[in-house]
């Protein structure tokens, strides 16, 4: 599974390609802090069943936001974020949702999956797999997958971390891994996001 960090990296590359002219520390710091919010839920799983990759894994989440934000910056008469903060405020918030979304949640779905539709729909998705160009099999995919595997809902997932290693009580001597990079693609990834910040940090000097 992608660890924050990876989460991080990606929110880090977002900031950089969208901030514009509003990029600065505190709108990266802004940015990286919406970027880390699904990962809470990690805490949330040793109190609810199934709660990690549910509970702010959810595109529900992202939605409700983007719905909030649309109406107060597009349809109200007076916006109250854009009268507390400002223009900037508006893009900072704009961006943070984006980053929310692509860099706090999408990996994990990429990745052993997340509870996309909680708590409206009680079910784990995964998108993984591979497309091929075959001189033999022709166009081959795996991302959609019509089999009849069992459902994952809250009852019956249970992705472990350093935080809850397993289901229920642990022993006291039980192994807790905290995973910061897992393949190369993922230092590549956390490589590219620390490189272009501080390319538009060096900028913006």
């Amino acid at each position: 599974m992608p660890s924050t960090v990876v989460h991080l990296a990606v929110g880090g590359l977002i900031a950089a390609a969208l901030l514009g002219d509003e990029f600065d520390r505190r709108a990266v710091a802004a940015v990286l802090v919406a970027t880390a919010v699904p990962d809470l839920d990690t805490f949330a799983g040793l109190v609810v069943q199934g709660g990690h990759r549910a509970l702010l894994h959810t595109f529900v989440l992202p939605a409700v936001g983007g719905a909030v934000l649309a109406y107060d910056t597009r349809l109200r008469a007076r916006s109250r974020v854009r009268d507390r903060l400002g223009t900037r405020g508006v893009r900072v918030a704009w961006v943070a949702l984006a980053a929310l979304l692509c860099g706090g949640i999408l990996p994990d779905l990429m990745t052993n999956g997340v509870n996309a539709f909680y708590p409206l729909h009680d079910r784990f998705f995964t998108v993984d797999g591979e497309l091929l160009l075959s001189n033999q099999r022709g166009v081959v995919q795996t991302f959609v997958d019509l089999s009849a595997e069992p459902e994952r809902t809250t009852e019956n997932t249970h992705y472990w971390t350093g935080v809850d290693p397993s289901p229920g009580a642990e022993p006291e001597n039980v192994e807790r891994i905290f995973p910061v990079v897992r393949s190369g693609f993922q230092l590549l990834v956390i490589l590219l996001g620390a490189f272009t910040l501080a390319a538009r940090f060096a900028e913006e000097r």
